[in-house]
């Protein structure tokens, strides 16, 4: 299979292509790599891709815009991929608040332009990441993918909402076969540094405070990656019409619970400030993931605190350090010497007047 995959150096899209590119698929990834997070994150993602292809050409990397006509069209027409992973998206709840006019741009214009290419291109299944945002502020114990979710609270959600709607009616018109898959809070290693599991994990590392809005008693069913893309490349491999799918855990974590959790991972003790709930966030949600288990077979097996632990596991040893010689190096390039009236010896002063050495003549 030759699978196009948008956001690939991101989170969840570079973790699909490894799964793909390890059972000898053929991917196309397609990435921007703006700078909404860590861009290192995303050049370690697309490092790591190339080295497990190898030689093999198994992943060729496309860095651009998909909202660029003239830059998407060309890839589809040189590639011609028949299978669609659409993971690209301008993500957060608050941030579309601020901008909602981004949001349109890179979730809806973006979508609609790939559907109508892979229609076009004969495309055989059409798989994008919807979001469990869409789901508003319901006050069911479980979300369905048959509630309705004609209300949306944020223009993030709004966004996947209408993607969902363009998905449905390029199934009409065309038999296009697309399916939205409702991720809910996904984390693990190499995640977003801007998601509630990673920021905890290194601001509770480093000592640093972190924000708890409202009184804790929230809750996410937050799902480990390995667990999301079990149920990306089921989807991909099972093209049934127009569908959309909760990819979830079902099994939601307080907001004071997982704080806990983060403390016993890291062996380090919370600094918590306790904010006002925010606008456009919803006080609980939770997958009902009957259909995904009934249609796909998806059964997620990582438990919160299991995949906690894996994800400490990876700040500790691969991006701490990381984060530690990049502020080495970026003091040593600021560092200016400083000589004695005698000449005798120097000093070499860093930045905010830390010595680093001192050279005796």
């Amino acid at each position: 299979m030759k699978i196009f995959i948008t956001g690939g150096a991101g989170f969840i899209g570079s973790n699909c292509a490894e799964r793909l590119i390890a059972r000898d698929d053929i991917v196309i990834g397609v990435d921007e790599v703006n700078d909404y997070y860590d861009v290192r994150i995303k050049r370690a993602n697309l490092e790591r891709l190339e080295r497990l292809a190898g030689d093999s050409g198994n992943f060729r990397f496309f860095e651009g815009d998909i909202c660029n006509v003239e830059f998407i069209t060309k890839i589809f027409e040189d590639e011609k991929p028949r299978w669609m992973l659409h993971l690209a998206a301008r993500a957060g709840v608050r941030p579309s608040i601020e901008d909602p006019f981004v949001y349109i741009h890179s979730n809806v214009e973006a979508t609609t332009r790939l559907l109508e290419l892979s229609r076009k291109n004969g495309c055989e299944h059409f798989v994008f990441a919807s979001s469990s945002s869409v789901y508003g502020g319901s006050t069911k114990s479980l979300f369905s993918e048959t509630d309705d979710v004609s209300n949306p609270v944020s223009p993030y959600a709004a966004t996947k909402k209408s993607c969902e709607l363009i998905g449905f009616t390029y199934n009409h018109l065309y038999q296009l076969p697309v399916a939205g898959l409702r991720f809910f809070t996904v984390y693990g290693p190499g995640g977003r540094p801007d998601m509630a599991p990673f920021k905890f994990v290194d601001r509770v590392s480093r000592g640093v405070e972190i924000q708890q809005f409202g009184d804790g008693s929230s809750s996410r069913d937050y799902t480990f990656v390995d667990d999301i893309v079990d149920g990306c490349l089921r989807t991909l491999d099972r093209p049934c019409g127009y569908q959309v799918y909760n990819l979830g855990n079902g099994e939601p974590t307080r907001l004071k619970d997982f704080i806990d959790i983060v403390q016993r991972c890291t062996e380090r003790k919370a600094i918590i400030k306790i904010l006002p709930d925010q606008p456009g966030d919803v006080p609980r949600t939770c997958a009902d993931i009957t259909k995904a288990r009934t249609m796909l077979g998806y059964n997620p097996s990582t438990k919160f605190s299991d995949g906690m632990a894996k994800t400490v596991e990876w700040y500790k040893t691969s991006y701490a350090p990381k984060l530690e010689a990049d502020a080495a190096a970026n003091q040593l390039q600021a560092a200016h010497p400083v000589y004695a009236d005698d000449g005798s010896y120097v000093c070499v002063i860093g930045t905010g007047g830390t010595v680093l050495g001192r050279l005796y003549s």
